[in-house]
């Protein structure tokens, strides 16, 4: 364990009430689930090999990858900006489980947690969800590894564990995550997420059918409360759509039922009652059957979610062994960006007031159009390089590690980069590239200047960071 403070054991929960929990249940949930405290906080400190997030400092090691830039995102919650049209989304959603769920006493069934911290183990984002240690998603060059333990989390399905644990059953989480990729007007490092659980046990699955089970009669909880211990399988074991090992034909179709109805009736919310969709089979680590849904829009179609049956070893570990669930996950910037013909998705970190006085959360349902302020022109420049002998494009050399680069040290002015050529020295064996980078102001027009210093500290930093030559 390589942090710098004391670290509570499973026992030493933190005690934890959000605000947006109204069915007044309380939690209790590890440490790394606290609420971020505030931005100044999140620095590196190189000179003292540490990276201080929320309060909390953790020791550098040969695994660590964040940048100040990708630091600099962690408290901003856009997602809880009034107004801002990523909070009006998740106020649509928010709102619609509210309508179609309550208690016996006319509440909400469904809590809400979109304030809890972005930092989480390696457990939390990957082993506890049954994610293969080989899957391509562990890898350096697509997570922000604070160090070989802490990451940024991946997706908001890493805080999934600790809540069922807590003993929640029905909850959705929203906040944003972290990923390394591309640079384009859809991809950026940051974005947000909405999860969701739901849990149910016999008597409410089967209410009217007493008789029918959850589970095969091998799975079930044998007399004097031991269970039967069964082997977490690979992804390779889990491609099966019709049902998990463990569970019953009836338990499962049920559950595909509700879930599907519930997720078009969202989709039907938000897009128009008349749409067309379709059910796409996919494969998940943590749901067995998986579900995309995806919906004909503007002579396209569009894919919305993810969902499926989670896998009952995840239940297991968390305590909830005699139930069944159904998990799904949706990313906010797509569906603001297809609900409000929003064109970039930089837009979002925009505190321009011409952006985002054009949004309102007065009306929910009276979505406006994005009317661009202004058109400011392109500027493109093209950077190549040598690259030190023995690495190659495809060997050595990772591009997310390039972009991360030029969005620390040119920000967001980086529309677009795009690979335009590559070049193998049949005599010296060295390989060049050249990455084309669009240069664009969300706020005003560049002038060739001080894109030229930009494209300057980016060469420059190439050689220092990546030991290249600039051709």
């Amino acid at each position: 364990m390589l942090l710098t403070f004391k670290v509570l054991t499973k026992s030493q929960t933190l005690r934890l009430t959000t605000c947006s929990l109204l069915n007044g249940k309380a939690l209790n949930l590890p440490l790394s689930t606290r609420f971020p405290r505030h931005l100044s906080t999140n620095t590196i400190a190189a000179e003292q090999n540490r990276i201080d997030i929320n309060g909390a400092s953790f020791v550098v090691d040969n695994w660590t990858n964040v940048t100040p830039k990708i630091l600099s995102y962690v408290g901003m919650q856009k997602h809880l900006q009034t107004n801002h049209p990523l909070s009006i989304i998740r106020q649509r959603i928010v709102n619609y489980f509210y309508k179609s769920y309550k208690t016996s006493r006319g509440n909400p069934l469904f809590s809400v947690y979109d304030k809890l911290n972005p930092v989480v183990t390696v457990q939390q984002n990957f082993d506890n969800l049954l994610i293969p240690v080989d899957h391509v998603s562990r890898n350096k060059s697509d997570c922000y590894y604070i160090n070989k333990k802490y990451l940024l989390r991946a997706h908001t399905t890493a805080h999934q564990v600790d809540l069922i644990s807590s003993g929640l059953d029905n909850f959705l989480v929203v906040g944003e995550v972290y990923r390394r990729d591309e640079i384009d007007s859809t991809h950026y490092p940051v974005f947000h997420q909405l999860d969701a659980v739901r849990l149910v046990t016999k008597d409410k699955l089967f209410e009217r059918n007493p008789d029918l089970e959850i589970f095969e009669n091998e799975w079930r909880e044998i007399e004097g409360g031991n269970k039967q211990q069964q082997l977490i399988h690979s992804s390779s074991k889990c491609l099966d759509q019709s049902k998990q090992p463990c569970h019953t034909l009836e338990a499962v179709k049920l559950m595909e039922h509700e879930l599907k109805q519930i997720l078009l009736g969202l989709a039907q919310d938000l897009f128009g009652s008349n749409i067309q969709y379709r059910w796409v089979d996919t494969y998940f680590p943590f749901t067995q059957p998986s579900w995309e849904l995806e919906i004909f829009y503007k002579d396209n179609w569009l894919e919305v979610l993810g969902c499926g049956i989670m896998r009952h070893e995840i239940l297991q570990q968390s305590g909830a062994h005699n139930s069944i669930g159904y998990a799904f996950g949706l990313g906010l910037e797509r569906l603001a960006m297809v609900l409000f013909d929003i064109p970039d998705i930089r837009l979002f970190w925009s505190n321009d007031s011409g952006f985002l006085s054009q949004f309102s959360e007065k009306d929910l349902y009276k979505l406006p159009k994005y009317k661009p302020v202004s058109m400011y022109p392109q500027c493109k420049n093209d950077l190549s390089f040598w690259l030190p002998s023995g690495v190659d494009v495809d060997a050595g050399f990772v591009p997310n590690d390039f972009y991360d680069l030029v969005r620390s040290e040119a920000g967001d002015v980086v529309e677009q980069i795009s690979l335009v050529d590559k070049f193998k020295h049949p005599k010296k064996g060295l390989t060049s590239v050249c990455f084309r980078i669009v240069y664009r102001h969300m706020e005003r027009t560049l002038t060739q200047a001080e894109v030229n210093e930009i494209h300057k500290r980016i060469a420059d930093a190439c050689v220092k960071n990546f030991n290249v030559v600039i051709r």
